[in-house]
């Protein structure tokens, strides 16, 4: 299982390609490099998936109980755009339009590595986001860490 890490900023062209960042590609497994699934992410975002990473996620989604009206309308949300895009001969990957409209990348990206998938974000939008977010980072580690864990114990 892939652990992706790095930001980096990347341009997208009127047609809504980008060349994949370099540092990130060489963190790819063998043969994982050239089909990925994107999809809506979380807060306007979109999400780059490799393939073994949507595969095993998309197992787990397709379990959840059709007959719960949640479960239906997060398979909904999910898995409405997601989308195969494979690297072109020019090694760039195309965004879809209306995944391009839902996040509302215009021109410069933020490529930023989330442990095994990617985010996508309008470059403006993203670090507005992490600037409103910087004062609650030491209260979310505690909220999500708990009590005294420490994940740099032992280390």
């Amino acid at each position: 299982m892939n652990n992706f890490l790095g930001e980096y900023e990347i341009a997208i062209d009127a047609k809504g390609r980008f060349l994949m960042p370099g540092g990130f590609r060489k963190q790819l497994a063998e043969g994982e490099g050239e089909r990925f699934v994107i999809n809506r992410g979380f807060e306007n975002c979109l999400t780059l998936f490799p393939m073994s990473v949507w595969n095993a996620l998309s197992e787990k989604i397709n379990k959840l109980n059709d007959f719960n009206q949640s479960a239906r309308d997060f398979k909904r949300l999910f898995l409405n755009g997601a989308t195969i895009i494979e690297v072109d001969t020019a090694g760039r990957l195309l965004l879809p339009k209306p995944l391009l409209e839902f996040s509302n990348i215009k021109k410069d990206i933020v490529f930023s590595a989330q442990g095994n998938k990617v985010e996508l974000w309008d470059k403006d939008t993203y670090y507005n986001y992490m600037k409103s977010k910087v004062a609650d980072y030491s209260k979310l580690a505690a909220d999500l860490a708990g009590g005294d864990f420490n994940p740099f114990e032992n280390l």
